[in-house]
């Protein structure tokens, strides 16, 4: 089961009509930068999560789009109304010059975090194998171990580990 896909433009047509659009990223991500009132509700607490009932039509977004086809079926059970997808999500959107609200004030999000930190590391093990000692080649290989395990099994310990750091905490 698919969502129909439309246009940012359709979209914002529907959005002006009565439409509710409805973030599925991970709340950091919409911290960072949002489409004006798009509600938040991450795709990891959808099941915790109340749509509104009385919306008409739903339109859900993610980055650009993949995580929201990826979990059609399951938006559309929650939906509970005519939902669709975001044609090429928040990235589109912005490309087509529609509004978003950016706040670089926000830390990056998690997984970009995640990304940074383990090319680090797998480039230091390499760099330090190379020049100081073979050993250092062992770095290189646990972040791959740790990568290939967050993704077998949707558990990452770099982005738990992140996410308690002091720049990451939120204020309430």
């Amino acid at each position: 089961m698919t969502l129909q896909s439309i246009t940012p433009q359709d979209a914002a047509k529907m959005l002006e009509q009565g439409a509710v659009l409805v973030d599925i990223r991970e709340a950091d991500e919409h911290r960072r930068a949002k489409i004006p009132g798009a509600l938040s509700v991450p795709l990891s607490e959808l099941d915790r999560s109340h749509l509104p009932k009385d919306a008409q039509a739903i339109v859900f977004h993610c980055k650009s789009g993949m995580r929201t086809q990826s979990n059609a079926a399951k938006l559309k059970e929650k939906a509970g109304c005519d939902a669709y997808v975001l044609e090429g999500g928040f990235d589109n959107w912005t490309r087509q010059g529609l509004p978003a609200l950016v706040d670089k004030k926000q830390p990056l999000e998690i997984m970009r975090q995640v990304q940074i930190g383990a090319g680090s590391l797998v480039l230091a093990g390499v760099v330090l194998g190379a020049l100081v000692s073979p050993g250092f080649y062992a770095l290189s290989g646990f972040v791959g171990a740790g990568l290939l395990f967050a993704g077998a099994t949707g558990f990452c310990g770099m982005a738990r580990l992140l996410a308690l750091a002091p720049w990451n905490r939120t204020t309430a």
